[in-house]
């Protein structure tokens, strides 16, 4: 299901401000729909941000030709997909950007996905270690897979995944959908089109495959931009060093609906 955000766009005076007073509230009218949905728990949310932040962060989105943009070696699983990496986040990053990022680790954002998941003591990631900015150039494409479960520096596990899309226009025949699937099952499998200022929350396990297998289909120097952010919890009894394991990938055409 794919909901809008009810509040009115008014310019905030800061976004910590706009999402104590608008997001907050949301949380608990969403949680059942978040917590009972299918493949696994998520919630997709139109209209995520102000009209104005989101329109700032796609202005000052990082450029794809930005020197610190690599291509991760992971073979053919993932296709021209840019990121950069952790000790270069933010050089040369617009400060109006890095600051709307460094909302999202502040105690009003944490509030609410702990009210919209029901999951208590979620930590963010300031290192925004595999995060923050994403983008996948034309014809690349993202397998299906599980992400990492542990952060093994803090020694924290990985329970939530936020993406924000920042790509307008974007009509359909572009792709780039996500997708998400719980391993195994095929046949339940949710697709979810990346447009502008939507926002797809989910819970992240062993098991919550979730990707985009078909090349994308923009056209040269249009590409499929996001932000992501990961966030943790923090529970020693249940943290296991020898259950960590990195991304597991599931070949396209691997039982993936595709």
């Amino acid at each position: 299901m794919t909901l809008r955000n009810p509040f009115t766009r008014k310019r905030p005076t800061d976004l910590f401000s706009w999402f104590h007073s608008h997001l907050l509230p949301t949380a608990t009218d969403l949680a059942d729909t978040y917590r009972n949905a299918q493949p696994f728990p998520h919630i997709v949310i139109d209209d995520f941000l102000p009209d104005d932040i989101a329109a700032l962060c796609l202005a000052r989105f990082p450029k794809p030709e930005d020197a610190h943009y690599k291509q991760p070696d992971v073979g053919a699983h993932q296709v021209r997909k840019l990121g950069r990496t952790q000790e270069s986040y933010f050089r040369g990053v617009d400060p109006g950007i890095r600051r709307v990022l460094s909302e999202f680790n502040e105690m009003p954002f944490l509030d609410f996905l702990e009210g919209l998941t029901g999951i208590a003591g979620l930590i963010p990631d300031p290192h925004f270690r595999g995060g923050a900015f994403h983008q996948i150039l034309a014809g690349g494409k993202l397998d299906m897979h599980a992400d990492f479960n542990v952060d093994g520096r803090r020694r924290l596990l990985r329970r939530i995944n936020v993406l924000i899309y920042l790509n307008r226009p974007w009509p359909a025949d572009y792709g780039g959908e996500l997708c998400l699937r719980r391993d195994g099952a095929s046949s339940t499998s949710v697709r979810v089109l990346p447009i502008f200022n939507r926002c797809v929350i989910f819970n992240t396990d062993s098991t919550s495959l979730h990707g985009h297998p078909e090349p994308l289909a923009a056209p040269q120097g249009v590409t499929r931009k996001s932000i992501a952010l990961y966030y943790y919890t923090s529970d020693p009894a249940a943290f296991d060093p020898n259950a960590a394991h990195s991304t597991i990938w599931v070949p396209t055409n691997s039982n993936d609906g595709t």
